[in-house]
Formats: structure tokens, sequence, C-alpha cells
């Protein structure tokens, strides 16, 4: 590598005046941050980065994933640099429509690898990148897949824990291709961290396996040496605490905490510039500086070339190989697995109706990889775990992902997975605890994944564990987050049917709710909809002569319980099973009105949780028997009878008012 010390200053200053540039203009956004980041991203991407030139979804790029989100403009100007992004997308930062947006998204800009803004978020996707890339190149060969990930967080990343968690399972599993950049500049938007941190990250990442490397973030051959030591270290993650100070370069501004999360003035970006030795012209990008930033990318296309003669040679003469690749690469839609069926008559738990399928299908899909909040049993991934080995434990082509009590890690994790491509993720624990994995469910759909998330446990019916272990507002929230696909099955096949549209989804994360108690196994003959119904959301499960009097819908467990109703009411009743509201309400509307004729007014619904989401299909005067206070501990039989989870009280309910 030959260094040139006055055009890496060159080239670091001009990025600094896109970014100063772009934030002016759009008069929003964060300066700061960004240019403290300047000099070791410049040269992460310019002299260590393998990625196409010509093509952002090369299969064996490094991966560069910016978890400081709010960095966004650093991103955006390396992109242009790189030749993925026009000038005019950087002169429409933080404008509607544009491809930069305030924060970076993976879906809509290229060459952006994830979606990120909530901090700490970024970091937990790349331990889940890296999970993927150990993981594919265990199978296919380190000459198809083998590449780092790298990753720029910031002091806020790190105060938020859900980092922590992930770093730690980084450091068991020993990730030595994931490097961290860590942009000490010691403020945050509210001003110096020493107001809210005390913490000795070398201690900590020390303690948790991690390679640990200080430097002066701004001394360029320092950052090299970190780099080159950082690549050579392949039995630990590293992190690379860059000392640098805010608003590095600026005339009158360095270390301020007003550049974190403002536009600097006119006069203060002139001075700036000045400073810096750049024009004054605004987004001013000289020839010789794109020069020197690509000057690695004719020996990256023959890198590529290399790499696709050798990928074609291989799929030419290894037909194990070409199997295993074409099931890595395929669309998710076009899966076809053997899921099991259940016997009518039978009482099995939709929990337990999952592992059946889980343990069905993963042999079939070799790269299904997923595993459980600590709550293997429970979930029913405990065979799923002995018969795949743990991740990292038992090599890294392990497919269990052992991550002990950190479902928000979790969940980040399997959007890594995902994003990374070629891996399908599921992750489980009790419904109840969704909450930790809330906001990592919400960036799975707004980054449009289609990770799967088993929520266990999922009403009163867990029992004796009370009140802190049954969901009741859960299901009724999870359904308010955009593009999530809600599934809680009524039996033990139409859980296998939910799995089959969960693994096949194209870009919708599904969350499916999963009964502990045990269900009757309904009779496909005597409820033939069933069949078809399932993937429409919701269906006439049992139907009555000519037009109802009265329609009652449920959801999984409580589906039963309308069916039994049905039976005690002297009228004509339509039982409809709403399996998932986000499918139903994507049907047609006339496939809708069929289902649910608006002239039958009179109509009911049952569900172990909050009511208030089922009025939208009840209406203003339906009945809805549901939950709006907490449970209790005690058995789940004495809490139906309590609550009045009861075909006679629900029928009665219905008689006292229609």
């Amino acid at each position: 590598m030959t260094i040139n010390t006055e055009m890496d200053q060159k080239t670091v200053a001009v990025i600094k005046g896109l970014i100063m540039d772009g934030v002016a203009k759009a008069n929003s956004g964060h300066p700061g941050g960004a240019m403290s980041s300047a000099d070791f991203a410049t040269l992460l991407y310019s002299d260590f980065l393998n990625y196409d030139p010509e093509n952002p979804k090369w299969f064996n790029r490094d991966r560069f994933i910016l978890s400081a989100g709010h960095e966004s403009m650093l991103l955006y100007s390396l992109l242009h640099m790189a030749g993925f992004l026009e000038m005019d997308a950087l002169k429409n930062f933080r404008q509607l429509d544009s491809l930069t947006p305030g924060h970076p998204e993976s879906h809509l800009t290229p060459g952006v690898e994830a979606t990120t803004g909530p901090l700490g978020q970024g970091f937990a996707m790349s331990v889940g990148f890296a999970v993927a890339e150990a993981f594919l190149r265990d199978k296919l060969g380190s000459d198809v897949c083998d590449h780092h990930t790298y990753t720029l967080s910031s002091d806020g990343d790190l105060q938020e824990p859900i980092a922590l968690g992930a770093a730690s399972l980084a450091g068991l599993w020993k990730l030595g291709k994931l490097t961290v950049f860590y942009d000490s500049n010691k403020i945050q938007l509210a001003g110096p961290t020493n107001r809210a941190d005390c913490t000795d990250y070398r201690k900590v990442f020390e303690g948790m396996c991690w390679q640990v490397l200080d430097v002066d973030g701004h001394d360029h051959n320092a950052i090299r040496k970190a780099v080159a030591t950082a690549q050579l270290e392949t039995e630990k993650p590293t992190l690379i605490v860059c000392h640098t100070t805010m608003a590095k370069g600026s005339a009158n501004m360095e270390g301020d905490h007003n550049t974190h999360g403002a536009p600097m003035k006119a006069d203060e970006i002139k001075a700036t510039k000045d400073k810096l030795g750049l024009p004054a012209d605004e987004f001013h990008v000289p020839s010789d500086a794109v020069e020197h930033f690509r000057s690695r990318q004719a020996d990256m296309k023959k890198r590529v070339a290399d790499w696709q003669a050798n990928l074609d040679a291989k799929l030419a003469k290894d037909p194990e190989f070409k199997k295993l690749w074409e099931q890595i690469n395929q669309d998710r839609g076009a899966l076809k697995v053997e899921l099991p069926s259940f016997e009518p008559g039978e009482t099995i738990a939709t929990r337990k109706a999952w592992g059946a399928c889980l343990n069905a299908v993963m042999d079939e899909l070799p790269n299904l990889m997923g595993g459980s909040a600590d709550l293997d049993p429970s979930n029913q991934t405990g065979h799923y775990r002995e018969t795949v080995g743990n991740f990292g434990i038992d090599g890294y082509g392990a497919r269990n992902l052992a991550v002990g009590v950190r479902e928000f890690p979790m969940a980040a994790i399997m959007n890594g997975l995902c994003l990374h491509g070629g891996i399908i993720p599921f992750g489980a624990t009790f419904l109840t605890f969704s909450d930790y994995c809330r906001n990592a469910i919400r960036m799975s759909a707004l980054q449009e994944l289609p990770a799967m998330y088993i929520f266990t446990h999922d009403s009163f019916w867990v029992g004796e564990d009370g009140p802190t272990h049954q969901p009741i507002e859960h299901i009724a929230s999870l359904r308010l987050i955009p593009d999530l696909v809600d599934m809680r099955p009524c039996d033990a096949n139409e859980t296998s049917r939910c799995i089959d549209m969960a693994l096949r989804s194209e870009k919708h994360p599904s969350c499916l709710f999963l009964t502990r108690q045990g269900l009757p196994v309904l009779d496909p003959a005597e409820y033939p909809a069933m069949a078809e119904g399932t993937a429409k959301g919701g269906y006439v499960i049992k139907d009555c002569d000519g037009t109802p009097d009265l329609i009652i819908m449920a959801s999984g467990s409580e589906v039963a319980l309308a069916l039994d109703t049905a039976k005690l009411l002297d009228r004509k009743v339509r039982v409809v099973n709403m399996v998932s509201f986000k499918l139903f309400d994507e049907q047609p509307e006339s496939y809708k009105t069929e289902v649910l004729p608006p002239e039958v007014t009179a109509r009911a619904a049952a569900e172990a949780g909050r009511p208030e989401t089922w009025y939208k299909y009840v209406g203003c005067n339906g009945v809805v028997l549901g939950l709006d206070h907490f449970g209790q501990s005690a058995p789940g039989k004495l809490l139906s009878e309590k609550y009045g989870f009861t075909p006679d009280n629900f029928a009665r309910i219905i008689k006292e008012k229609f």
C-alpha cells in the first residue's frame, strides 16, 4: 500500500466539507460526530474495505455498519466518493423522497448495509452480520465467503445495554472478523459524556473476550496499524477505541457539544473550510480526491472477477456445493418444506406444534439459524439445539444461537442475519418478554426483513407464574407495528400453516403467538375452510344456513371457545377465525365483506388480551370478551373461570347484549 499523506488529509477535508454542507443545506443533522469520525472512516473505506465498485450487493464484500446512524452524512459522503451515490443525493440530504434520509435506510440507499438510528442496534446487528459470515464461511468455504464486518459506534451506542449484551455474545463466539470502531469523542447531544458515564470500556470489553486497541482517532498511521492488527486477530473481535475530538477541524467549535445535533452557521463553515484548505464552494469534490479515494478500485474489480471465476468453477464441478449455494441464495418465497400434520381429536399446545415443525424442517433448511432466550424447553427448541449444536461453542457450522437471557440483542442479531443474506433466522421467548425485543422487531419491519419471532405462553393460561409472565397488552401492542405479520393459530395444524407462511415471507417479519396449554386439534373434515383460510388471515371456520344473525370472532385458543359458545346460542351464528389481523386487512374489500357482511351488526369477539383492537371488526356496539387488567398466580383453568373465558359466560354476555 502506497501512502500519500497529503492526499489522505485532503480527502478527509473534502469529506468534512461535504458533511458541513449537507447538514447546512438541510438545516438539520449532526455534523460534529461525523467530523470526529471522518479520519478513521475514510481510511477504512479507501484503504481496507473490500467491495465491488460496480455492485454494492456483491456477496463477499466487507460490511460496514454505521451504528452511529446520526452520522449519516459521513456515510453518504463516503458512498459518493466510492461512486454509489450521485451528488444530487447529497444535496437532497433529509429531503422528501431522497436517497439520503436523516438516518441510513438499508432498503433505500445503495451501499447502506443496515438501517440505523436507534443507538446500540447497529452494533448488535453487526454481530449478526459476523455470525452469518462465520457460518457461511464454514459451509461454503473461505474461497467463497471470507470477509470482515466493520462497525462505527459512538458513545451513545455503548451506553445502550443492547450493545454490551451483543458484545458479550460476540466475544463468546470468537467472532474474529468483527471490528468495531468506537468514536470516543466524549460528547453526546446533551453535553459531555462524563455527566452520564464513568465506564472503562477497555476493561469491559477485555472482560468479554475482545481485543481492545486504543488509538488517536486522527492519527492516520496509528489507525492503519490498528486495522491491520485487528485483521490479524482471528480468535477475538476487536474494539478500536478512537480517541477523537468532536467537530475535529472546525475553526472555533472543536469539542463543542452543540455541533452534535445542529448545523454549523455559515461563518463557521467558511472559517472551517479556510482552515482545512478548501474553497468556499458548496459540495466541493476535486477530481484528485476522488481518484485517491478510488485508487484500489481496479484491484478490487479484479478480485471480484477472480472470485466469480472460482465460484463458477466450483458450481460446475461440485453438485453438493451447488445445491447448498442455491438453497442459501434462493428467494424465501420459493422455499418448499414438508411440515407435519396432527391428528384430529388430540390435544396439543401450539408451542409443541411449533417444536415438531422445527424438528421436521431443520434438516431441510441447512441455513435455518436461531434459538431461544434461555427458554429452550419452554420454547421447544431443545431438540434443535442438541441436533444442530451451539454456534461458536460447537463450531461455526453449528446453528443454535444460545443467546442467554438477552431478548433484545437476540432480536437485533436476527436482523443482522437477515441483512447479511443467506440465513433464515428465528428467535423465541415468552410473549410477555416481547417488550424487550420490541424496538428490534420494529426495525425488522422497517427494514423489510422476514425475521421469524416465536412467542410462546401467549395468555393468562400461563397460570402459576403469575402476572409478571402473563401477557395482556402484548398481542394488541405488536399488531400496531406497521408491516408486521401477526399470527395466532387456533390449533396445531394451523400452527404448521403459519410457520410455512413465515418461512416463505419475502420481506415482512412474522410474530407467532403460541399457547402453553393444550388445544384441541380440529377435524379438517368438519372445518374444511381452514386449509385455505389461514393464508387470508381471517375466514369463516363455522357457518350457518343463510345470512347469520350473529358473528363471533376469535383468535388462537379462543377459537375453540367461540365454537363451543356458538352451540349454546339459539340463533344463526357464524364463527370467524381471525388468525392474523395484518393478513386479513390486506385482503380485497370483496373478501372482507363476504366474511363480515356489513348488514350483520350483531358481532362479538374473544381474545385473552386487550380488547380495544377488536372493535374495528365488531363495531362500536359489539361485544368483546378480553382482559384489561393484569393476571394472577393460579392454575390456568381456575383463571379462565374467574375471568369469564368459558362458553357459558361468553354466551350469557352475548345474549344480554343482543
